[in-house]
């Protein structure tokens, strides 16, 4: 009998596979030849341009090309990236610890919400004035505004995450008898994931937008800054470059993020598309 079922669970997945292969191919498909198009349209729109506000394309990277070569805009960019990645792993680390205490310790998250939802509904780029007022112009006051206004959803989806699975999550620690640490790593954590990794993937978009936004007041760093110079300069090409790679380093980072989702969530997403073919 268990032969049986294994035989019939590989049949199925082999059909969900085959089913599947050709819309992903073609989701693959569509996810490059969309930008090309994109490209492709801005190019021709833009090509013979007069406008000094809208120049074209062709000059946007042959600008672009020379600005990689300099190393302070190699060094804008890498700043950038550096506060998004440093921000967002800060980000990812409080929310999920506080999120499973409070998730786990109802009395807790009973003095502690009304608070996380208070500062929640507060735009995360307001909060970048009042950093800069209190900390500076510094690096640590943009590495904290983008990590405070990141961490709430992961902390939000850490809570529900461990809350909605909670029930069966009792049963199974009575009867197998599990310790905290083995019932935290072992059944909360798993059980939690896609909702967390949700969160995290809401988390990187709005860490993205508080970065350029924080490097674009009152700072002289990283690659927002050195956009809003080149507008304030009229250095039209050098401020379209600008705009082109921050779009370049929010595509990369979204590409990333979802290669890591579902590599970890290989599981669910096996399951999820089991239950649906069966």
């Amino acid at each position: 009998m268990t032969l049986t079922t294994s035989i019939q669970t590989m049949a199925r997945v082999r059909r969900s596979r085959s089913q599947s292969g050709s819309p992903r191919w073609i989701l693959v498909g569509a996810e490059i030849a969309v930008p090309v198009v994109l490209l492709a349209a801005w190019w021709l729109a833009s090509a013979g341009s007069t406008n000094t506000f809208f120049p074209p394309l062709q000059t946007i990277l042959t600008r672009l090309g020379q600005l990689l070569q300099t190393p302070a805009f190699l060094g804008s960019v890498a700043s950038s990236v550096g506060n998004l990645a440093l921000s967002f792993v800060l980000a990812t680390l409080i929310g999920v610890i506080l999120g499973c205490a409070l998730g786990l310790v109802r009395p807790l998250s009973w003095f502690a919400e009304p608070a996380i939802h208070f500062f929640r509904a507060i735009p995360p780029v307001a909060l970048v004035p009042i950093f800069v007022s209190l900390i500076g112009f510094g690096n640590e006051t943009r590495v904290l505004s983008i990590t405070l206004a990141a961490v709430f959803p992961i902390l939000i989806s850490t809570i529900d995450g461990i809350r909605a699975g909670e029930p069966t999550m009792e049963m199974v620690t009575r009867v197998y008898r599990l310790t905290p640490a083995e019932r935290l790593f072992q059944v909360v954590l798993p059980a939690a994931g896609p909702r967390i990794l949700s969160g995290m993937q809401v988390s990187l978009i709005t860490a993205f937008v508080v970065m350029i936004a924080s490097e674009m007041l009152g700072s002289s760093t990283g690659l927002g800054a050195a956009t809003l110079l080149a507008q304030q300069s009229f250095a039209i090409p050098d401020m379209w470059a600008g705009i082109l790679v921050l779009g370049i380093i929010g595509y990369a980072a979204t590409a990333v993020f979802t290669l890591f989702r579902r590599r970890v969530l290989r599981w669910y997403i096996a399951s999820q598309q089991q239950e649906k073919n069966s």
